[in-house]
């Protein structure tokens, strides 16, 4: 559905598209255990009976369902994210979009929340591959806790997540916890040290009263984790002024080579599961895309969540709009999913009426955690000159010699950079008769 709003409003026009390849196995298991993986590739709809043990082992069922294909499901977002990170480090372009990507839930060994592979983390482990540090951001409704977890250890990369928190709300991390100590001189672990960040007082005028993120990294990573927990109802103004000032001084402090953004849309007001109050113009969702592209780094951009199907197109189509310097018209044109976007064809949705329950002060302790927290980071960390791990490697397809009166294979195809009916809108579309994409 994303696809044809892009197309019909001719953005593909003002960009170079590739279809990427399928990840490997071997490319998958970078992050992720070669048992998962091997898994994955193995499971379907029909054997799944005979694996029980496994499925629930590898977290797999309820909301991590078998489907026909999945494998190849996997390996065509996760190519789509590796590929993009190629052609950033070799400078083949600023900015990547991958609307696919995004499934920030999945851990090494295990699915979570509908995300079997987490294309985001290798992406950035490519990425590290020619940057010292690496950004990433996150404003899906639910944090991103895959990707924190996989460098929850290392200062080369940062990752700062905008969700929701409470009330048992998915996956239950990311949280900022209130301890309320006997004393100023003890920490509740009753190690007798306060470590600015870890703990930070919020007023002097309160005894005994400290405020500690629960969710900060450690070791090497320790203060690279940053978590922005919300309530129900944040708003575009609120949201947009909190995500400007802790991003500002995260880049301010963290100096990174290249940005990673996930834009799930499941934090628009009127999402099926979210639970903000955010539209997709104006100040809030797009705003923190064209906010993060003025700091001018090098950008890949992600999908991730959203449940209101219409919504998720409009949103990616806006913000692919942003990333193009691209006003779009409100309305919408004829395309083939017009039918979901009545009755008022419009792209851009109004603001939610879920009561706002982040308070001032809710936000500004908040916001004055994480600064503390990036005080106690001294300086950007680098790294030690290396040699440049190799991508792994892929045939490459050499059009020039190919015969024209020979039948190729679908794989050898799916290489090109684009296919005769890529882009076609009618019935030459491949995708033409698919409802829900």
């Amino acid at each position: 559905m994303t696809h044809h709003l892009v197309l019909s409003y001719e953005l593909h026009k003002k960009m170079e598209i590739y279809r990427p390849h399928k990840a490997y196995p071997v490319e998958l298991a970078q992050f992720h255990s070669a048992d998962y993986v091997d898994f994955l590739h193995r499971i379907s709809p029909d054997t799944q009976h005979l694996f029980s043990n496994e499925l629930a082992k590898y977290n797999l069922g309820e909301d991590c369902p078998v489907f026909d294909n999945l494998f190849e499901f996997c390996q065509i977002y996760a190519g789509g994210t590796i590929d993009a990170a190629r052609r950033l480090n070799n400078q083949i372009c600023d900015i990547a979009i991958n609307w696919a990507g995004g499934l920030h839930h999945a851990k090494k060994c295990e699915a979570s929340g509908f995300c079997y592979i987490n294309d985001l983390v290798l992406g950035i482990l490519e990425l590290l591959k020619y940057h010292a540090r690496v950004l990433y951001i996150d404003i899906d409704v639910h944090h991103g806790d895959g990707v924190e977890e996989a460098f929850y250890f290392t200062d080369r990369v940062m990752t700062v997540s905008f969700h929701k928190y409470g009330d048992l709300f998915f996956p239950g991390t990311g949280d900022v916890k209130r301890y309320t100590l006997s004393g100023l001189g003890s920490r509740e672990d009753g190690s007798g040290e306060i470590c600015l960040g870890l703990a930070v007082k919020i007023s002097s005028d309160i005894h005994g009263c400290i405020f500690a993120l629960k969710e900060i990294g450690e070791r090497e990573g320790k203060f690279y984790a940053i978590n922005v927990p919300l309530k129900d109802g944040i708003d575009d103004t609120s949201f947009a002024r909190h995500f400007k000032t802790i991003i500002a001084k995260v880049v301010e402090t963290y100096l990174p080579g290249v940005i990673v953004l996930q834009c799930g849309a499941d934090s628009l007001a009127g999402d099926r599961l979210g639970c903000f109050n955010l539209s997709i113009d104006g100040a809030s969702h797009a705003e923190c895309v064209r906010f993060v592209k003025k700091f001018n780094l090098p950008l890949l951009v992600t999908g991730g969540g959203g449940y209101t199907k219409e919504n998720v197109a409009r949103c990616w189509t806006v913000e692919t709009g942003v990333l193009l310097d691209t006003e779009l018209p409100n309305e919408i044109p004829e395309n083939e999913y017009i039918k979901y976007f009545a009755p008022e064809y419009s792209l851009r949705i109004p603001n939610g009426h879920i009561e706002n329950l982040n308070s001032k002060s809710y936000l500004s302790t908040i916001k004055m955690q994480v600064l503390e927290n990036l005080r106690c980071i001294q300086h950007a960390p680098s790294v030690q000159m290396q040699e440049v791990p190799p991508d792994f490697y892929i045939p490459d397809f050499d059009e020039d010699e190919q015969n024209p009166d020979e039948r190729i294979d679908q794989h050898t195809q799916d290489k090109q950079i684009q296919r005769d009916d890529e882009y076609y809108e009618g019935d030459n579309d491949n995708d033409h008769n698919m409802d829900d994409v």
